[in-house]
């Protein structure tokens, strides 16, 4: 069954209509439902406007995963832990800045390593 914090999870990837901003999960109150359909009220955290919101939401009972992983893989790197918001940040540096060069980056250091 598809619950709240997923629903609040969904809207937040949803921009206000007035100013652009993204909607924040505090902002959003859960009205009500009936089976798929969710009643929503959302305010904006930026220009404050207020709506109501109404959402179809249908919860897919046979999830298939999609992936070229092997099972052995899969099952590897499924307690394996999530990327921080630093690491995220430090990628996003490095390819701000990378000129493309693989063969350089891969290639063994002066030291021999």
């Amino acid at each position: 069954m598809v619950n709240e914090s997923v629903i609040k999870k969904l809207m937040s990837s949803i921009k206000c209509a007035v100013c652009g901003q993204r909607y924040e999960e505090d902002g959003i109150k859960i009205l009500g439902h009936q089976e798929d359909l969710w009643f929503l009220g959302v305010s904006c955290p930026v220009c404050h406007t207020r709506c109501l919101a109404a959402a179809v939401i249908r919860e897919d009972k046979a999830l298939k995963v999609i992936t070229d992983l092997t099972e052995a893989e899969q099952k590897k790197f499924r307690n394996v832990a999530r990327l921080t918001a630093d690491e995220v940040l430090d990628m996003h540096n490095f390819l701000r800045n990378f000129d493309g060069d693989f063969s350089r980056l891969l290639a063994p250091s002066k030291d021999g390593t």
